[in-house]
Protein backbone atom coordinates (compact mmCIF):
# COMPACT_ATOMS: atom_id res chain seq x y z
CA UNK A 1 0.00 0.00 0.00
CA UNK A 2 1.10 3.58 -0.54
CA UNK A 3 0.71 6.11 2.23
CA UNK A 4 0.36 9.65 0.99
CA UNK A 5 1.76 12.32 3.30
CA UNK A 6 3.95 15.39 2.93
CA UNK A 7 6.46 14.43 1.67
CA UNK A 8 4.75 11.51 -0.03
CA UNK A 9 5.95 8.15 1.26
CA UNK A 10 5.20 5.11 -0.82
CA UNK A 11 5.70 1.41 -0.49
CA UNK A 12 6.24 0.03 -3.96
CA UNK A 13 5.49 -3.61 -4.50
CA UNK A 14 7.46 -5.09 -7.37
CA UNK A 15 5.17 -7.55 -9.01
CA UNK A 16 4.45 -9.55 -12.07
CA UNK A 17 0.96 -8.71 -13.28
CA UNK A 18 -0.64 -11.15 -15.65
CA UNK A 19 -4.03 -12.26 -16.83
CA UNK A 20 -5.38 -14.95 -14.50
CA UNK A 21 -5.75 -18.54 -15.61
CA UNK A 22 -8.97 -18.94 -17.51
CA UNK A 23 -9.24 -15.16 -17.98
CA UNK A 24 -11.57 -12.77 -16.21
CA UNK A 25 -9.20 -11.08 -13.76
CA UNK A 26 -5.74 -9.67 -13.32
CA UNK A 27 -3.39 -11.30 -10.85
CA UNK A 28 -0.44 -9.52 -9.20
CA UNK A 29 2.26 -11.75 -7.73
CA UNK A 30 4.50 -9.72 -5.41
CA UNK A 31 8.24 -10.29 -5.58
CA UNK A 32 9.71 -7.72 -3.22
CA UNK A 33 8.81 -4.60 -1.33
CA UNK A 34 10.71 -1.33 -1.49
CA UNK A 35 9.99 1.80 0.58
CA UNK A 36 10.99 5.17 -0.78
CA UNK A 37 10.06 8.82 -0.42
CA UNK A 38 8.44 10.18 -3.56
CA UNK A 39 8.79 13.83 -4.47
CA UNK A 40 6.06 15.90 -6.07
CA UNK A 41 7.91 15.44 -9.39
CA UNK A 42 7.88 11.64 -8.92
CA UNK A 43 4.17 11.65 -8.21
CA UNK A 44 3.35 13.85 -11.19
CA UNK A 45 5.58 11.77 -13.48
CA UNK A 46 8.06 14.53 -14.28
CA UNK A 47 11.15 12.96 -12.71
CA UNK A 48 13.42 10.20 -14.03
CA UNK A 49 11.89 7.67 -11.61
CA UNK A 50 8.72 5.83 -12.62
CA UNK A 51 6.72 2.88 -11.43
CA UNK A 52 8.12 0.87 -14.32
CA UNK A 53 6.51 -1.89 -16.33
CA UNK A 54 6.41 -4.37 -13.47
CA UNK A 55 6.07 -2.03 -10.49
CA UNK A 56 2.61 -1.13 -9.32
CA UNK A 57 1.64 1.24 -6.56
CA UNK A 58 -1.74 1.55 -4.94
CA UNK A 59 -2.28 5.03 -3.58
CA UNK A 60 -4.72 5.39 -0.70
CA UNK A 61 -5.47 8.57 1.22
CA UNK A 62 -5.46 7.72 4.93
CA UNK A 63 -7.59 9.69 7.37
CA UNK A 64 -9.41 8.90 10.59
CA UNK A 65 -11.98 7.05 8.46
CA UNK A 66 -11.22 3.58 7.15
CA UNK A 67 -9.69 3.58 3.63
CA UNK A 68 -12.27 2.92 0.93
CA UNK A 69 -11.60 1.12 -2.33
CA UNK A 70 -13.71 2.71 -5.00
CA UNK A 71 -14.93 -0.43 -6.69
CA UNK A 72 -15.59 -4.09 -6.79
CA UNK A 73 -12.54 -5.02 -8.82
CA UNK A 74 -9.22 -3.50 -9.84
CA UNK A 75 -7.33 -3.39 -13.09
CA UNK A 76 -3.56 -2.76 -13.05
CA UNK A 77 -2.15 -0.31 -15.55
CA UNK A 78 1.01 1.71 -16.03
CA UNK A 79 -0.27 4.42 -13.69
CA UNK A 80 -0.95 2.12 -10.74
CA UNK A 81 -4.10 0.32 -9.63
CA UNK A 82 -7.32 1.90 -10.84
CA UNK A 83 -10.64 0.93 -9.31
CA UNK A 84 -13.43 0.74 -11.85
CA UNK A 85 -16.70 -1.14 -11.95
CA UNK A 86 -19.75 1.05 -12.39
CA UNK A 87 -22.64 -0.07 -14.53
CA UNK A 88 -22.93 0.83 -18.19
CA UNK A 89 -25.99 2.32 -19.84
CA UNK A 90 -27.10 1.46 -23.35
CA UNK A 91 -26.19 4.55 -25.41
CA UNK A 92 -27.12 5.33 -28.97
CA UNK A 93 -26.93 2.23 -31.21
CA UNK A 94 -23.34 1.39 -32.02
CA UNK A 95 -21.98 4.18 -29.80
CA UNK A 96 -20.08 4.18 -26.52
CA UNK A 97 -21.07 6.13 -23.46
CA UNK A 98 -19.95 6.93 -19.93
CA UNK A 99 -20.51 4.47 -17.12
CA UNK A 100 -23.57 5.26 -15.01
CA UNK A 101 -24.07 5.44 -11.27
CA UNK A 102 -26.57 2.91 -9.97
CA UNK A 103 -27.41 1.77 -6.47
CA UNK A 104 -24.89 -0.96 -5.71
CA UNK A 105 -22.40 -2.10 -3.06
CA UNK A 106 -19.94 0.60 -4.00
CA UNK A 107 -22.50 3.33 -3.32
CA UNK A 108 -23.59 1.67 -0.07
CA UNK A 109 -19.98 1.70 1.12
CA UNK A 110 -19.64 5.35 0.11
CA UNK A 111 -22.74 6.25 2.14
CA UNK A 112 -21.56 4.32 5.20
CA UNK A 113 -18.26 6.17 5.18
CA UNK A 114 -19.93 9.54 4.66
CA UNK A 115 -22.51 8.87 7.39
CA UNK A 116 -19.79 8.72 10.04
CA UNK A 117 -18.59 12.17 8.99
CA UNK A 118 -22.14 13.53 9.01
CA UNK A 119 -22.76 12.21 12.54
CA UNK A 120 -19.48 13.65 13.79
CA UNK A 121 -20.27 16.98 12.15
CA UNK A 122 -23.53 17.26 14.11
CA UNK A 123 -22.51 15.77 17.47
CA UNK A 124 -18.74 16.00 17.54
CA UNK A 125 -17.66 13.14 19.77
CA UNK A 126 -20.53 13.80 22.17
CA UNK A 127 -24.34 13.68 21.95
CA UNK A 128 -27.41 15.85 21.40
CA UNK A 129 -27.40 17.54 24.81
CA UNK A 130 -30.76 19.28 24.23
CA UNK A 131 -32.54 15.97 23.79
CA UNK A 132 -30.56 14.43 26.64
CA UNK A 133 -31.75 17.25 28.92
CA UNK A 134 -35.41 17.21 27.88
CA UNK A 135 -36.36 13.76 26.55
CA UNK A 136 -36.65 10.68 28.72
CA UNK A 137 -34.25 7.96 27.63
CA UNK A 138 -37.09 5.40 27.48
CA UNK A 139 -39.40 7.51 25.31
CA UNK A 140 -40.15 6.05 21.89
CA UNK A 141 -42.05 7.52 18.98
CA UNK A 142 -42.91 7.17 15.32
CA UNK A 143 -42.40 10.29 13.22
CA UNK A 144 -43.42 10.94 9.62
CA UNK A 145 -41.12 12.34 6.94
CA UNK A 146 -43.07 14.30 4.34
CA UNK A 147 -42.54 16.61 1.39
CA UNK A 148 -43.63 20.18 2.07
CA UNK A 149 -43.32 21.19 -1.59
CA UNK A 150 -43.88 19.43 -4.91
CA UNK A 151 -40.88 17.60 -6.33
CA UNK A 152 -39.06 14.38 -7.21
CA UNK A 153 -37.81 12.29 -4.31
CA UNK A 154 -34.27 10.90 -4.20
CA UNK A 155 -32.21 9.54 -1.33
CA UNK A 156 -34.55 7.00 0.25
CA UNK A 157 -31.97 4.23 -0.08
CA UNK A 158 -29.34 6.56 1.34
CA UNK A 159 -31.54 7.17 4.39
CA UNK A 160 -31.95 3.44 4.90
CA UNK A 161 -28.17 2.96 5.02
CA UNK A 162 -27.64 6.01 7.25
CA UNK A 163 -30.21 4.76 9.77
CA UNK A 164 -28.57 1.35 9.78
CA UNK A 165 -25.14 2.91 10.27
CA UNK A 166 -26.45 4.94 13.23
CA UNK A 167 -26.92 1.62 15.09
CA UNK A 168 -29.53 2.77 17.58
CA UNK A 169 -32.31 0.30 16.76
CA UNK A 170 -34.19 2.83 14.66
CA UNK A 171 -36.53 1.57 11.97
CA UNK A 172 -36.95 3.41 8.65
CA UNK A 173 -39.83 2.55 6.32
CA UNK A 174 -40.19 4.16 2.89
CA UNK A 175 -43.72 4.47 1.55
CA UNK A 176 -42.79 5.64 -1.98
CA UNK A 177 -40.04 4.77 -4.45
CA UNK A 178 -36.90 6.60 -5.55
CA UNK A 179 -37.69 8.96 -8.41
CA UNK A 180 -41.39 9.31 -7.57
CA UNK A 181 -42.94 12.71 -8.23
CA UNK A 182 -44.86 13.90 -5.17
CA UNK A 183 -47.10 16.78 -4.18
CA UNK A 184 -46.72 18.90 -1.08
CA UNK A 185 -47.93 16.97 1.97
CA UNK A 186 -47.04 13.53 0.59
CA UNK A 187 -45.67 11.13 3.18
CA UNK A 188 -42.24 9.85 2.13
CA UNK A 189 -41.51 7.47 5.00
CA UNK A 190 -41.61 6.86 8.73
CA UNK A 191 -38.90 6.71 11.35
CA UNK A 192 -39.59 4.80 14.56
CA UNK A 193 -37.66 4.06 17.73
CA UNK A 194 -35.99 6.02 20.53
CA UNK A 195 -37.12 9.64 20.37
CA UNK A 196 -33.67 10.82 21.48
CA UNK A 197 -32.09 8.95 18.58
CA UNK A 198 -34.67 10.23 16.10
CA UNK A 199 -33.99 13.83 17.13
CA UNK A 200 -30.24 13.25 16.93
CA UNK A 201 -30.33 11.83 13.38
CA UNK A 202 -33.12 14.09 12.09
CA UNK A 203 -31.03 16.83 10.49
CA UNK A 204 -28.69 14.40 8.74
CA UNK A 205 -31.63 12.58 7.14
CA UNK A 206 -33.41 15.77 6.10
CA UNK A 207 -30.21 17.21 4.63
CA UNK A 208 -29.70 14.09 2.53
CA UNK A 209 -33.29 13.95 1.30
CA UNK A 210 -33.55 17.70 0.72
CA UNK A 211 -30.30 17.96 -1.25
CA UNK A 212 -30.75 14.85 -3.40
CA UNK A 213 -34.45 15.47 -4.04
CA UNK A 214 -33.64 19.03 -5.14
CA UNK A 215 -31.11 17.69 -7.66
CA UNK A 216 -33.60 15.08 -8.90
CA UNK A 217 -36.37 17.68 -9.22
CA UNK A 218 -34.28 20.08 -11.32
CA UNK A 219 -33.14 17.17 -13.49
CA UNK A 220 -36.74 16.08 -14.05
CA UNK A 221 -37.74 19.60 -15.16
CA UNK A 222 -34.96 19.58 -17.76
CA UNK A 223 -35.81 16.04 -18.92
CA UNK A 224 -39.49 16.91 -19.32
CA UNK A 225 -38.61 20.03 -21.31
CA UNK A 226 -37.01 17.90 -24.06
CA UNK A 227 -39.19 14.78 -23.80
CA UNK A 228 -40.48 15.24 -27.36
CA UNK A 229 -36.94 14.70 -28.69
CA UNK A 230 -34.50 11.75 -28.49
CA UNK A 231 -31.95 14.03 -26.80
CA UNK A 232 -30.63 13.14 -23.32
CA UNK A 233 -29.69 15.27 -20.32
CA UNK A 234 -26.23 14.66 -18.77
CA UNK A 235 -24.69 16.05 -15.60
CA UNK A 236 -21.15 17.36 -15.02
CA UNK A 237 -18.46 17.18 -12.31
CA UNK A 238 -19.79 20.38 -10.71
CA UNK A 239 -20.88 18.55 -7.57
CA UNK A 240 -20.60 19.11 -3.83
CA UNK A 241 -17.13 17.93 -2.70
CA UNK A 242 -17.49 14.46 -1.21
CA UNK A 243 -20.96 14.01 -2.70
CA UNK A 244 -19.96 13.20 -6.30
CA UNK A 245 -21.61 9.76 -6.49
CA UNK A 246 -24.65 10.83 -4.46
CA UNK A 247 -25.25 13.91 -6.63
CA UNK A 248 -24.94 11.81 -9.77
CA UNK A 249 -27.22 9.16 -8.28
CA UNK A 250 -29.84 11.88 -7.73
CA UNK A 251 -29.51 12.93 -11.38
CA UNK A 252 -30.31 9.36 -12.38
CA UNK A 253 -33.35 9.38 -10.04
CA UNK A 254 -34.54 12.49 -11.87
CA UNK A 255 -34.29 10.79 -15.26
CA UNK A 256 -30.94 12.23 -16.38
CA UNK A 257 -27.69 10.52 -17.30
CA UNK A 258 -24.18 10.71 -15.89
CA UNK A 259 -21.22 12.25 -17.65
CA UNK A 260 -17.79 11.01 -16.53
CA UNK A 261 -17.56 10.30 -12.81
CA UNK A 262 -14.09 11.82 -12.45
CA UNK A 263 -10.79 12.30 -14.22
CA UNK A 264 -10.11 8.56 -14.16
CA UNK A 265 -12.95 6.97 -16.14
CA UNK A 266 -12.88 8.81 -19.48
CA UNK A 267 -10.76 11.05 -21.69
CA UNK A 268 -12.15 14.57 -22.06
CA UNK A 269 -9.91 16.88 -24.08
CA UNK A 270 -10.76 20.46 -23.13
CA UNK A 271 -9.60 23.86 -24.35
CA UNK A 272 -6.69 24.00 -21.91
CA UNK A 273 -5.41 20.65 -23.15
CA UNK A 274 -5.61 21.88 -26.73
CA UNK A 275 -3.79 25.09 -25.82
CA UNK A 276 -1.01 23.04 -24.21
CA UNK A 277 -0.42 20.79 -27.23
CA UNK A 278 -0.80 23.61 -29.74
CA UNK A 279 2.63 24.83 -28.68
CA UNK A 280 3.98 21.59 -30.14
CA UNK A 281 2.14 22.09 -33.41
CA UNK A 282 -0.55 19.47 -32.66
CA UNK A 283 -4.15 19.89 -33.79
CA UNK A 284 -7.38 18.82 -32.04
CA UNK A 285 -7.47 15.77 -34.33
CA UNK A 286 -3.93 14.91 -33.26
CA UNK A 287 -5.08 15.09 -29.64
CA UNK A 288 -7.79 12.52 -30.32
CA UNK A 289 -5.40 10.16 -32.11
CA UNK A 290 -2.76 10.52 -29.42
CA UNK A 291 -5.35 9.78 -26.71
CA UNK A 292 -6.54 6.68 -28.55
CA UNK A 293 -2.96 5.45 -28.89
CA UNK A 294 -2.24 6.17 -25.23
CA UNK A 295 -5.27 4.18 -24.08
CA UNK A 296 -4.42 1.17 -26.23
CA UNK A 297 -0.83 1.13 -24.92
CA UNK A 298 -1.71 1.80 -21.28
CA UNK A 299 -4.74 -0.35 -20.48
CA UNK A 300 -5.73 -3.96 -21.06
CA UNK A 301 -8.37 -4.40 -23.75
CA UNK A 302 -11.36 -4.63 -21.41
CA UNK A 303 -10.52 -1.41 -19.62
CA UNK A 304 -9.53 0.36 -22.84
CA UNK A 305 -12.96 -0.39 -24.30
CA UNK A 306 -14.56 1.44 -21.35
CA UNK A 307 -12.54 4.61 -21.86
CA UNK A 308 -14.66 7.03 -23.86
CA UNK A 309 -12.74 9.71 -25.78
CA UNK A 310 -14.49 13.07 -25.89
CA UNK A 311 -13.15 16.39 -27.16
CA UNK A 312 -14.46 19.91 -26.67
CA UNK A 313 -14.62 22.27 -29.66
CA UNK A 314 -15.95 25.82 -29.88
CA UNK A 315 -16.14 26.31 -33.65
CA UNK A 316 -17.35 24.50 -36.72
CA UNK A 317 -13.82 24.59 -38.12
CA UNK A 318 -12.53 22.65 -35.09
CA UNK A 319 -15.39 20.18 -35.48
CA UNK A 320 -14.48 19.60 -39.13
CA UNK A 321 -10.88 18.95 -38.05
CA UNK A 322 -11.67 16.37 -35.33
CA UNK A 323 -14.39 14.32 -37.03
CA UNK A 324 -11.97 12.32 -39.24
CA UNK A 325 -10.11 11.29 -36.05
CA UNK A 326 -13.29 9.49 -34.94
CA UNK A 327 -13.73 10.60 -31.32
CA UNK A 328 -16.57 8.91 -29.45
CA UNK A 329 -18.15 12.24 -28.47
CA UNK A 330 -17.64 15.86 -29.48
CA UNK A 331 -18.69 18.51 -26.99
CA UNK A 332 -19.96 21.64 -28.76
CA UNK A 333 -19.16 24.43 -26.34
CA UNK A 334 -21.37 27.54 -26.21
CA UNK A 335 -22.55 27.26 -29.80
CA UNK A 336 -25.69 29.03 -31.00
CA UNK A 337 -28.68 26.95 -32.05
CA UNK A 338 -27.90 27.73 -35.70
CA UNK A 339 -24.30 26.56 -35.22
CA UNK A 340 -25.55 23.40 -33.54
CA UNK A 341 -27.73 22.62 -36.56
CA UNK A 342 -24.75 23.11 -38.87
CA UNK A 343 -22.67 20.87 -36.60
CA UNK A 344 -25.29 18.13 -36.83
CA UNK A 345 -25.30 18.36 -40.63
CA UNK A 346 -21.49 18.29 -40.73
CA UNK A 347 -21.44 15.21 -38.49
CA UNK A 348 -24.06 13.48 -40.61
CA UNK A 349 -22.05 13.83 -43.81
CA UNK A 350 -18.62 13.04 -42.35
CA UNK A 351 -18.84 10.85 -39.23
CA UNK A 352 -22.42 9.76 -38.47
CA UNK A 353 -21.40 7.53 -35.54
CA UNK A 354 -19.87 10.38 -33.53
CA UNK A 355 -22.09 11.59 -30.67
CA UNK A 356 -22.66 15.36 -30.46
CA UNK A 357 -23.08 16.99 -27.07
CA UNK A 358 -24.18 20.60 -26.54
CA UNK A 359 -22.97 22.41 -23.43
CA UNK A 360 -22.67 25.91 -22.05
CA UNK A 361 -25.39 28.45 -21.33
CA UNK A 362 -28.07 25.78 -20.89
CA UNK A 363 -31.27 27.00 -19.21
CA UNK A 364 -34.79 25.69 -18.82
CA UNK A 365 -35.85 28.42 -21.24
CA UNK A 366 -33.59 27.41 -24.14
CA UNK A 367 -33.01 23.70 -23.61
CA UNK A 368 -35.93 22.59 -25.80
CA UNK A 369 -34.66 24.62 -28.76
CA UNK A 370 -31.16 23.25 -28.27
CA UNK A 371 -32.46 19.67 -28.17
CA UNK A 372 -34.42 20.25 -31.39
CA UNK A 373 -31.20 21.22 -33.18
CA UNK A 374 -30.48 17.51 -33.55
CA UNK A 375 -27.69 17.05 -30.98
CA UNK A 376 -27.69 13.71 -29.20
CA UNK A 377 -27.17 15.01 -25.68
CA UNK A 378 -26.96 18.13 -23.55
CA UNK A 379 -24.68 18.41 -20.53
CA UNK A 380 -25.36 20.93 -17.78
CA UNK A 381 -24.16 21.49 -14.24
CA UNK A 382 -27.46 23.12 -13.25
CA UNK A 383 -28.94 20.11 -11.41
CA UNK A 384 -25.94 19.68 -9.12
CA UNK A 385 -24.75 23.26 -8.55
CA UNK A 386 -27.82 25.50 -8.73
CA UNK A 387 -30.73 23.33 -7.53
CA UNK A 388 -32.79 24.54 -4.60
CA UNK A 389 -33.24 21.93 -1.89
CA UNK A 390 -36.65 20.31 -1.69
CA UNK A 391 -38.40 21.28 1.55
CA UNK A 392 -38.76 18.05 3.52
CA UNK A 393 -39.78 17.85 7.19
CA UNK A 394 -40.14 15.43 10.07
CA UNK A 395 -43.52 15.60 11.80
CA UNK A 396 -45.20 13.80 14.67
CA UNK A 397 -46.99 10.66 13.54
CA UNK A 398 -48.01 9.28 16.93
CA UNK A 399 -47.86 10.34 20.54
CA UNK A 400 -44.71 9.43 22.42
CA UNK A 401 -45.09 6.81 25.03
CA UNK A 402 -42.67 5.60 27.72
CA UNK A 403 -41.67 1.98 27.80
CA UNK A 404 -43.20 0.02 30.64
Amino acid sequence: MVRVANPITVSVISACCCWGEGGGSWVCRPWAKEDRVVSKEDFMGTSDWSFGSIQRATISMFSCAAPFLYDMFSVPNSLGISYMGLDSVDPSPGARDHVQVVWNERLVAEVRQSAQLWFREDCGLEVDWTSAALVNKSTESSLTVLARTDGVIAGLRVVEVVVDEFQENLVWSSVIDEGDCVEAGTVIGRLSGSLRSILQIERVLLNVLGRLSGVATTTRHLVEAIQETPCRIYDTRKTVPGWRLLDKYAVRCGGGFNHRIGLYDAILIKDNHLAAIQENGLSPADAVRRSREFISQTFPAGRADQMVIEIEVDSLNQLADVLPADPDIVLLDNMSVDELRQAVALRGSNAPDVILEASGGITLGNISQIARSGVDRISTGAPTHTSAWLDIGLDWDALSFPNA
